[in-house]
């Protein structure tokens, strides 16, 4: 029997019917939150404040690209150390709004609490007329990621091990695929972003389908494993490959076809990526 996570089995235990995509669509406007915690997603010694303040923006409109939907607002509730220094205050802000700027979205206000460490929480209002779903897959469907994953697992495992990284490496500055998802997004039954690991984000996508999966290509679990890429995972109609791998060449997008959709309940073995 697979084993739920606690975030999929609080997101089960709700009702509204919304839930279960990378934002909730109501009418023309999505609805995105996400979090970006001291000690779970980051340490204080492995980023600058600039660092933190940019990756939790764009962790956050990620779910909007990821639905094919531009971000138009933002609130932002942050917890600040009781000793944070007010120039320290201004690099969060200002990072913060140069991110969401940098994807014509506007910060219209949120919530300051004091805390012993330093929390983000983003809400993301975004408009789209043709949202992309997780729902929607049909038996023979092909599943594809984009770009080139395990980099953001192997940045964290020397991060851990006390070692520098590149100060554009992936898990300090993931890649949304803006460009690749509008020009692909009539050619696409299914999607959403890479941010639990493409192991335990192709179950999510299989589970709430219905279907099961046969591999078309061999994939080590560093890849597999790796969170936090926010890369796209796409599934499509085996006609519009070509299509797509055009779109992707058009577009620099690496695109990785790994597997078939099937009627069976095969998995792959998820596990955690935070720490």
């Amino acid at each position: 029997m697979q084993k739920i996570d606690k975030e999929q089995y609080l997101i089960n235990s709700l009702t509204s019917e919304h839930i279960g995509d990378d934002a909730a669509v109501i009418g023309d406007t999505l609805y995105s939150m996400d979090a970006f915690f001291e000690d779970t997603h980051f340490k204080r010694e492995w980023m600058s404040l600039t660092q933190i303040a940019r990756k939790a923006m764009l962790v956050n409109i990620s779910d909007a690209v990821a639905m094919n939907a531009k971000p138009k607002y933002a609130l932002v509730t942050l917890s600040l150390p009781h000793d944070i220094k007010d120039y320290e205050i201004e690099l969060l802000t200002e990072a913060l709004e140069s991110t969401a700027k940098e994807f014509g979205c506007e910060i219209i206000g949120g919530d300051t609490i004091g805390g012993d460490k330093l929390h983000l929480s983003i809400t993301i209002i975004s408009k789209s007329d043709d949202p992309l779903f997780r729902t929607g897959l049909k038996e023979g469907d092909m599943l594809a990621y984009t770009g080139v994953l395990g980099e953001s697992l192997a940045n964290l495992q020397a991060l851990m091990q006390g070692e520098k990284i590149d100060e554009n490496a992936k898990f300090y500055e993931p890649l949304l695929r803006v460009e690749f998802v509008e020009k692909a997004r009539s050619f696409l039954r299914v999607g959403m972003d890479i941010s639990d690991g493409l192991y335990c984000d192709t179950n999510k996508l299989l589970d709430i389908n219905k279907y099961g999966k046969e591999d078309l290509l061999l994939i080590d679990d560093n890849i597999g494993l790796s969170g936090e890429e926010y890369e796209m995972l796409i599934g499509f109609d085996p006609v519009h490959l070509e299509t797509l791998k055009k779109i992707a060449e058009e577009t620099g997008t690496p695109l990785t076809v790994f597997a078939k959709v099937t009627k069976n309940s095969e998995r792959y073995p998820c596990k955690s990526h935070h720490f």
